[in-house]
């Protein structure tokens, strides 16, 4: 801890006030020097050791210091306003840096001070028992509210920097899982169908490796933006590179790896956010029938409505299998449900599978 500007200008402005009491009111008594010089040091070191430096002021009352005076005929207490001022200034750092909590030996402590300060006040001037009580009992209490506030404030900016920090880490999560999985599969059910035909003693489309090629680029692409997400190196899902506008290339794909796909789409633009998770939508749903109902046929349709953009996948394949500890229906759900969309993914009564999601567009892309 080092001094602060604030510190230096705080306590010249104290003694400033002090020095212009002593001129033009001229208390008797020549010792306030000294406690100026003792009472300012207080004020200047308050925040390094606050309750070493409330001691003094709770001794200084019982000095011979503070000794009672006969001004215009009238006795009175011989302290100065300065003094009092600096008193209220090092209990208001008690209280704000050393608050009592719980059973906390120094809070406790400068609480002691506090009472032992109010009954010296009273024991020296038992004619104004209020002040005795207003004085070194309110900056206390300020102090201890002002320091209650700034916990439950930092305790308020500790929290939200947890939820934002696992917002980000949920999202940059599921676009690895949206995109690199995605690519993977592909990879996976594309090698396989080169490994069989190779072991059939069958030629082997080149066409597949190339399929097999672009795909892990594709991931390794996704790997290093989503990495420069975590390094800070661009957060913008605005500007990522897919959107609705490839999901040919998404079909060319999934076509490569085994699948039969018809996509209806009508295309008009939409914000890069919604553009962004429509497409992961339509990403993850092909990839879940690719996992788990084989080689089928697929409807994907893509359309918009007054009520917003709609999207559909539809196989005739096996289910696709709910809960069984994947994340790609959660993902995808939490996608539709992050603009105020939905989302519902059954088994068809026919047979086969259908993910359908709405996504709410704002009025002035719909017009």
């Amino acid at each position: 801890m080092r001094l602060r500007p604030t510190d230096l200008a705080l306590t010249g402005g104290f003694v400033l006030f002090a020095l212009t009491e002593e001129y033009l009111i001229a208390m008797p008594g020549h010792w306030w020097p000294l406690v100026l010089a003792l009472s300012a040091a207080t004020v200047l070191f308050r925040r390094f050791v606050p309750l070493l430096a409330m001691a003094p002021h709770v001794i200084e009352p019982m000095s011979a210091f503070y000794r009672p005076a006969v001004i215009a005929g009238e006795a009175t207490v011989n302290f100065r306003l300065w003094q009092l001022v600096g008193t209220m200034i090092v209990i208001y750092t008690v209280g704000r840096q050393v608050p009592p909590r719980g059973v906390e030996r120094r809070g406790l402590i400068g609480a002691g001070l506090v009472m032992a300060t109010f009954v010296v006040y009273l024991a020296n001037d038992p004619g104004d028992p209020m002040a005795a009580l207003f004085f070194p009992i309110a900056p206390y209490v300020l102090g201890v509210a002002l320091s209650v506030q700034a916990r439950r404030g930092a305790t308020v900016r500790e929290q939200q920097a947890r939820e934002a920090l696992m917002e980000e880490r949920v999202r940059i999560a599921r676009e690895l899982h949206d995109m690199v999985a995605h690519s993977v599969t592909v990879m996976v059910i594309q090698a396989g169908a080169v490994r069989r035909r190779l072991d059939a003693g069958l030629p082997v489309d080149s066409e597949v490796l190339r399929g097999i090629e672009s795909s892990g680029r594709d991931a390794v692409g996704e790997l290093r933006r989503t990495l420069g997400l975590l390094r800070g190196e661009g957060g913008d899902t605005a500007q990522s590179p897919v959107g609705l506008d490839r999901l040919d290339e998404l079909i060319t794909q999934v076509r490569e790896a085994g699948l039969t796909v018809t996509l209806r789409q009508q295309k008009q633009p939409a914000p890069p956010a919604i553009d962004l998770s429509a497409y992961r939508i339509v990403q993850e749903a092909l990839t879940n029938v690719l996992r788990h109902a084989g080689p089928t046929r697929v409807d994907v349709t893509v359309g918009f409505e007054d009520d917003g953009l709609h999207l559909a996948v539809v196989n005739d394949g096996r289910p696709v299998v709910v809960g069984g500890g994947g994340h790609g229906l959660i993902g995808m759900r939490e996608r539709a449900t992050l603009f105020g969309g939905e989302l519902i993914a059954e088994p068809r009564a026919e047979g086969g599978f259908a993910v359908r999601a709405r996504i709410p567009l704002p009025v002035a892309v719909l017009r």
